[in-house]
C-alpha cells in the first residue's frame, strides 16, 4: 500500500483502465500515509477520510462501468486551505475566518478537479492567508519538511509540498502570488508549476490581484500536465481567465532542444546564492547542453524588482486584512501584521510607479524572449532551513524576510510567465534543490515540454525522501 501511494496519476488511470487497481485502493493507500505519517509533518488542516472513501467507491463503479467523469477520475487529491472547497471550511491559516460560515461554492480549479471525478482528501496547511515562503500560522502550527521535519517545506503551499513528497496524495493544488508553487516544491523535492497568468481560472478574486496564479503539484512532469488540462480554460467568475486553448497538455512530448537558443543566469544579475545550489543547477544546465541546446549565459537585464513587488504585495495584504478590528488583528501572525502596517503606507502614487515599472519588466521579457526560448535559473538561492523561522541563518544573523532568499520567483509573478521548479539533486546536506524553467508568456507547453525532456535524462530529477522515521 506505500509503494501505491507514490504511483503516479498518469499510471493509475491506466490502472484503474485495466482493473489492476481500483480507486478504493488507491484512496486507502493515501488515507494510510496520512495515518502513517502527517503527525509528523503536518500538513493537512482538515482531513475527510468518510467522504474520500465514498467518493472512490462511486469512482470504481464508473470505472467497473467503463464510464469515468473525467481525466482524474478516482486520483487521490487535495485542495490548498486558501481556495474554496464545497462543505469544508476554507480558513486560509487564519484564527480571522469564521469555519462556520457558507462552504457551498467551489473554486473553478477545485470545481473542474471534482467534476472529473477527484477524490479529495482534505485540505492542506498554509501560513496565515498565504502571506509567506514558510509554512506555519496561528491556526495550524508548524508544517514540516518530509525530507527533514526540523526543516521547512517552503511556503505558501507547503502543506501541499509536504503531502505530496511523502505521498499524501496525488495531485495538489498550489497557490503563486510571489513563489508560492516553486518556492515548496524546490524545498521538498517535487515539480510546481505556476501557468501563465489567467490559465487556470480563479475565485474568489486574491487581493494580491495580477501577481497570483493556481497551479498544480505533482511527483511528475507528466501528472502536472495531466491536472493542468482539468483545471485550464475559461470560467465567466474569473474576468482574467483566459480562453479555451486547443492544446492537450497531457500529450505533451519531451522537447527537442536541437536549434533551442536557452539562456542561463546564475543570479539574475544580482541574488546572492548559496554554493551547493548553484553546483546542482550548474550540472542540470549541462544536461541540457548534452541534449543539443544552445546555452548561453547571460542575465535578463534588469535589476531586483523587490521594490514594485513589494509595493503590490504589501498592498494586498492591507487591503484582505482592512476590514478586522484591532482587537481581530492581534489574532494575526506577527510578520503578517507587520505586512499590514507596510501596506498601510503605501501610497497611490507608489502603487502607479510601481505598475508603470512592472509593465516596463514584462516588456523586457517579451523582448528577451525574442532571442531566447527558455530562461534557466536556480528556484530558490538556499536549501531548505529550519521551521519556525522566515530565513536561514548567514552567519550568527537570521535572514528576516522571505523575499531575500526568493529572488528567482517573485519577477516571473511580476510578468506573469510560465514558470515551474523541477527537482535537480540533492545537496551535500541531503536536501533537495530546483532548477526553475521560465518561459514566454502563454507558452505553458514550452516550459513542461522543456520539463519532460530533463526529467527523463537527469537522474536527480525525481526525488523520494525516506520516510521510515516519520511513521
Amino acid at each position: 500500500m506505500s509503494d501505491l501511494a507514490f504511483i503516479t496519476a498518469v499510471e493509475l488511470v491506466e490502472l484503474y483502465k485495466s482493473k489492476e487497481v481500483s480507486p478504493v485502493e488507491a484512496t486507502k493507500a493515501a488515507l494510510d500515509q496520512i495515518e502513517k505519517v502527517n503527525p509528523a509533518l503536518n500538513a493537512f488542516v482538515r482531513t475527510d477520510p468518510d467522504g474520500a472513501l465514498e467518493a472512490a467507491t462511486a469512482s470504481e463503479a464508473r470505472w467497473h462501468k467503463g464510464e469515468p467523469l473525467g481525466l482524474v477520475d478516482g486520483v487521490p487529491t487535495t485542495i490548498k486551505d486558501v481556495m474554496l472547497m464545497k462543505g469544508m471550511p476554507t480558513l486560509k491559516g487564519s484564527k480571522l475566518v469564521d469555519p462556520e460560515g457558507d462552504w457551498s461554492e467551489d473554486s473553478p480549479a477545485t470545481q473542474r478537479l471534482r467534476e472529473s471525478g477527484a477524490v479529495f482528501l482534505g485540505k492542506t496547511t498554509t501560513p496565515e492567508f498565504g502571506w509567506k515562503g514558510v509554512t506555519d500560522s496561528p491556526l495550524s502550527g508548524i508544517t514540516r519538511n518530509p525530507w527533514n521535519p526540523e526543516k521547512t517545506p517552503g511556503g505558501s503551499s507547503g502543506g501541499a509540498s509536504a503531502a505530496c513528497a511523502a505521498g499524501m496524495g496525488v495531485l495538489h493544488t498550489g497557490t503563486d502570488g510571489g513563489g508560492s508553487v516553486r518556492i515548496p516544491a524546490a524545498f521538498a523535492g517535487i515539480f510546481g508549476h505556476k501557468p501563465s497568468f489567467g490559465r487556470v481560472p480563479a475565485w474568489p478574486a486574491s487581493a494580491y490581484g495580477t501577481v497570483s496564479h493556481v497551479g498544480p503539484m505533482t511527483r511528475s512532469v507528466a501528472d502536472a500536465c495531466l491536472m493542468l488540462d482539468v483545471m485550464k480554460g475559461h470560467d465567466s467568475r474569473d474576468w482574467y481567465a483566459l480562453p479555451e486553448t486547443d492544446i492537450q497538455y497531457r500529450n505533451l512530448k519531451p522537447m527537442t532542444f536541437a536549434g533551442r537558443k536557452i539562456a542561463y543566469s546564475r543570479d539574475l544579475g544580482y541574488a546572492k546564492v548559496d554554493p551547493e545550489v548553484a553546483k546542482a543547477v550548474d550540472r542540470a544546465v549541462d544536461c541540457f547542453r548534452s541534449l543539443g541546446a544552445e546555452i548561453v549565459e547571460v542575465d535578463p537585464g534588469f535589476e531586483c524588482p523587490l521594490e514594485i513587488f513589494s509595493a503590490l504585495w504589501q498592498s494586498g495584504a492591507w487591503y484582505a486584512l482592512k476590514p478586522a478590528d484591532e482587537k481581530a488583528r492581534k489574532l494575526m501572525d506577527p510578520g503578517l501584521q507587520l505586512v499590514f502596517e507596510k501596506g498601510s503606507k503605501v501610497t497611490t502614487t507608489d502603487l502607479f510607479d510601481a505598475n508603470i515599472a512592472r509593465a516596463e519588466l514584462g516588456a523586457l521579457m517579451k523582448r528577451f524572449h525574442e532571442t531566447y526560448d527558455l530562461l534557466l535559473t536556480p528556484s530558490l538561492a538556499v536549501t531548505a532551513f529550519e521551521v519556525g523561522k522566515l530565513g536561514p541563518t548567514v552567519g550568527d544573523k537570521e535572514v528576516s524576510d522571505w523575499v531575500d532568499w526568493t529572488p528567482f520567483s517573485y519577477p516571473f509573478n511580476l510578468t506573469q510567465q510560465p514558470a515551474c521548479s523541477i527537482p535537480c539533486g540533492l545537496a551535500n546536506n541531503g536536501l533537495p534543490v530546483g532548477l526553475q524553467i521560465v518561459g514566454p508568456m502563454h507558452k505553458d507547453e514550452m516550459v513542461l515540454s522543456a520539463a519532460l525532456a530533463f526529467e527523463a535524462n537527469f537522474e536527480g530529477a525525481k526525488l523520494r525522501p525516506k520516510l521510515n522515521e516519520l511513521g
